[in-house]
């Protein structure tokens, strides 16, 4: 067994084999700050399109096990299921098991808990290899950051591809995360509101708080609607429901019930599109086709701020000057609206 040094381990494209015997994600290693050298790659008894692609067989298959699928992050892992539930809409037959790292942040895993009972089960890392049988189908997505083309290709159709399955085959409307409306979640409130997420999962992706009340002053005057979202803002008609969102559940439904969206997170764009939420939404390091190519409704704004191009994340004062700038030179007057979004004037 070919083993990996610390780094190496780390950074794998893939999911990680114990000498024990035992699979593990990589991120799992790296939260604990454990010594990840003498682990090996997951052997090639599991379907890793990274190493080689495939076609997978679902129509002769009834359980498929999927190995530290898919990601960390609920932005990631509501692309993720939607790629399975793309699967699960052809071969309505099968069930699967989606092994999971323990050390994910809890309202990532509640999302697959809110997920499961439309999919079959969520199970945490480490588990035995020999615990997954020989006879069924075993598909690796594991430590997909570090896969090449998942910072190349639009997401949906990166973990289309990681299944064994040609992205082009699948119908746009299978690629705009619908299985959330069969999610059951709590009704926040009665009286419509707009909503501003602008907070994204590092500082560099994030609209700066010095503009929020510009952009809460452009959906009053435009919508009509009072703007509720996550955080202060200094504006009359705005409402910070943060304390009100103690879970996934809570972040769900706000999003669901919105009659439409400003965000920089693409989290919330990607819940948006899955109750057909008008949105705007804003990119810095991401190019905006490789997250909202797919979603009808919404309007996506590339801030034109091509030397942050690619960065995961980032809190570096000079980034953070340069997304400021960018930001403040913005005519938030003419900002585009959710499409549909004046319906509400």
């Amino acid at each position: 067994m070919t083993t990996l040094d610390d780094v190496h381990a780390l950074t794998h494209a893939g999911s990680l084999l114990s000498r024990d015997g035992e699979i593990v994600a990589p991120y799992d290693l790296e939260v604990l700050h454990a010594d990840a050298s003498g682990f090996a790659p997951l052997d090639d008894g599991i379907f890793n399109a990274g190493r080689a692609p495939f076609d997978a067989h679902y129509a002769l298959a009834r359980r498929v096990h999927l190995v530290n699928a898919f990601g960390v992050t609920l932005g990631d892992s509501i692309i993720g299921l939607s790629a399975l539930f793309a699967v699960k809409r052809r071969h309505p037959h099968l069930a699967f098991t989606v092994y999971r790292p323990a050390r994910a942040p809890r309202y990532v895993q509640r999302l697959y808990e809110l997920a499961a009972p439309l999919f079959g089960e969520s199970v945490d890392l480490p588990v035995p290899r020999a615990s997954l049988p020989d006879d069924e189908l075993k598909i690796d997505i594991g430590n997909q950051l570090f896969w090449p083309r998942f910072a190349s290709m639009p997401m949906i159709d990166f973990f289309l591809w990681a299944l064994g399955v040609a992205p082009a085959s699948v119908a746009d409307a299978d690629k705009r995360n619908r299985w959330l409306a069969d999610v059951a979640l709590p009704q926040p409130a009665r009286a419509p509101y707009a909503l501003l997420c602008p907070d994204a999962s590092t500082p560099v992706r994030s609209i700066p708080a010095s503009v929020r009340a510009d952009i809460v002053a452009r959906l009053t005057n435009e919508t009509g609607l009072d703007v509720y979202g996550f955080g202060a803002v200094d504006h009359p008609r705005y409402r910070d429901i943060a304390p009100l969102c103690a879970d996934t559940d809570d972040f769900l439904a706000w999003i669901k019930h919105a009659r439409c969206l400003v965000t920089a997170d693409t989290a919330a764009l990607h819940v948006a599109a899955g109750f057909d939420v008008p949105t705007t939404a804003f990119f810095t390091t991401i190019p905006a086709p490789l997250r909202a190519r797919d979603y009808a409704n919404c309007v996506a704004i590339d801030m034109g701020l091509p030397h942050l191009r690619g960065i995961h994340a980032s809190a570096r004062a000079a980034d953070l000057d340069a997304l400021e700038r960018a930001y403040r030179a913005y005519d938030w007057r003419a900002m585009p609206l959710p499409r549909g979004a004046s319906h509400f004037v």
